[in-house]
């Protein structure tokens, strides 16, 4: 697909541009939004690169991204962009942020990209083509798979921020889930959902999610054989919630939080 090459270009360039500030923390201030999230110009800058390469290559596609209003077309092709998913990791000079790009047609999810700058690293998906996976190591992309993990008391757990979980009065379902697993960490954020993508991890929470930050993640997740939903099962990105996994997991995943969420109804 024509969009999603030019995406993969378009994502390594603009990781180039948030790694000049990411080596020199110094060179740049720390603001804050509405909500209290942390931006930075290397957010801004990497936004309005990826903005500007699209609206120069096709014209008539909607763009919406995390820091800028929406720019609406008339191809029926939307992205959906996240300059620096992980602006905190990014401030505090982790290496695990990530830039997100979805792009949909008519509604649905066609492509998806997942750049790790830092890290070198970058995974990308398009509808039947599979999921590819290729860091600096590697000439070549080789096809990204999840983990065949069947037991949940085998598999590693990821999730952003615990913390996370109060805000949404969910704390008893991660303290629930993370009962059940070998192994919880939390390299969370987008890395998260590449993690199981790439087989590394198993299943990926997230309680609060926006519709940027999920874009990229089903059709990825799905294309390497996986699941991404929201916590009620459904199958979308505009969930503000949600959901990876290695596809084996994902039923007992929601049952484990489904029980948790019932028993909370009728307190």
């Amino acid at each position: 697909m024509e969009r999603l090459e030019f995406a993969r270009e378009i994502v390594r360039i603009a990781g180039e541009i948030t790694l000049k500030y990411f080596y020199a923390p110094t060179e740049y201030s720390v603001q804050h939004k509405a909500d209290a999230s942390p931006v930075t110009v290397a957010d801004l800058e990497a936004e309005r690169f990826l903005r500007n390469r699209i609206k120069e290559q096709f014209p008539n596609d909607t763009i919406q991204g995390e820091e800028f209003s929406e720019q609406f077309g008339s191809s029926g092709f939307k992205w959906l962009l996240d300059p620096i998913d992980g602006t905190k990791s990014f401030i505090h000079g982790v290496p695990l942020y990530s830039m997100l790009v979805g792009l949909e047609c008519d509604g649905i999810s066609v492509g998806g990209v997942i750049g790790l700058p830092a890290l070198g690293e970058m995974i990308w998906a398009g509808k039947g083509t599979g999921a590819w996976h290729e860091t600096t190591r590697c000439k070549n992309p080789v096809q990204a798979k999840v983990s065949n993990c069947r037991n949940i008391a085998d598999a590693v757990f990821l999730t952003s921020e615990v913390l996370t979980y109060n805000k949404a009065e969910r704390r008893d379902d991660y303290e629930n889930l993370e009962k059940k697993v070998l192994l919880t960490r939390t390299w969370g954020d987008a890395y998260g959902y590449f993690l199981v993508a790439t087989g590394r991890a198993e299943i990926m929470v997230d309680p609060i999610l926006s519709d940027w930050d999920a874009a990229p993640l089903m059709i990825i997740l799905e294309e390497a054989g996986g699941k991404f939903t929201d916590w009620k099962g459904n199958r979308t990105i505009y969930g503000k919630e949600g959901i990876g996994t290695n596809g084996f997991l994902h039923e007992e995943v929601l049952q484990i939080l489904r029980k948790k969420n019932e028993s909370n109804k009728h307190k």
